[in-house]
């Protein structure tokens, strides 16, 4: 969020909390409803004009909370769709890229289009150390590398959203 705040005009990042987001569990569907926190989780996704994942992997895959919020907001009508993405992770030996590609492939079936380049795949173990004791990102190429797939991300929602000259 601050990479952006400081140096790409145009472009700001919200945090979103899918930590109150139940289970899945389409009895909690009434009537074409959903439960407040899903609703107000689906109408955040609704109004944003591109996403950035950011996630560690779990097991060759996305983690089981996010996969959650991404199946809620695919129920009827799918939010997710005609919309640009990017995706970070961080992790040991791949950096966690194994869970951007099933994410990808996750995003195929819900219409959701990722940028392709760049890449970016944080060796979070490896030195120098990449965050501080808090989380907070600290190595400058990293942050490099962060802010190139932020400006392709606008760069391609712009694109997308026919907002380009």
């Amino acid at each position: 969020m601050e990479i952006c705040k400081d140096s790409i005009k145009g472009m700001e990042i919200e945090y979103v909390d899918i930590s109150p987001l139940p289970f899945l569990n389409t009895d909690l569907e009434v009537d074409g409803t959903y439960p407040p926190e899903v609703e107000a989780f689906r109408k955040k996704i609704e109004q944003a004009d591109c996403y950035l994942f950011a996630s560690p992997e779990y097991n060759y895959s996305v983690t089981g909370p996010l996969k959650n919020a991404i199946d809620w907001a695919s129920r009827p009508p799918n939010v997710w769709a005609n919309k640009a993405a990017a995706i970070v992770s961080a992790g040991g030996g791949f950096g966690g890229g194994r869970s951007q590609y099933h994410l990808r492939q996750i995003g195929v079936y819900l219409d959701l289009h990722f940028i392709n380049k760049p890449e970016l795949f944080v060796h979070a173990f490896e030195s120098p150390p990449k965050f501080d004791s808090n989380g907070v990102l600290t190595d400058e190429e990293t942050k490099q590398r962060l802010r190139a797939v932020l400006l392709a991300l606008q760069a391609f929602a712009l694109r997308l959203n026919g907002k380009c000259d």
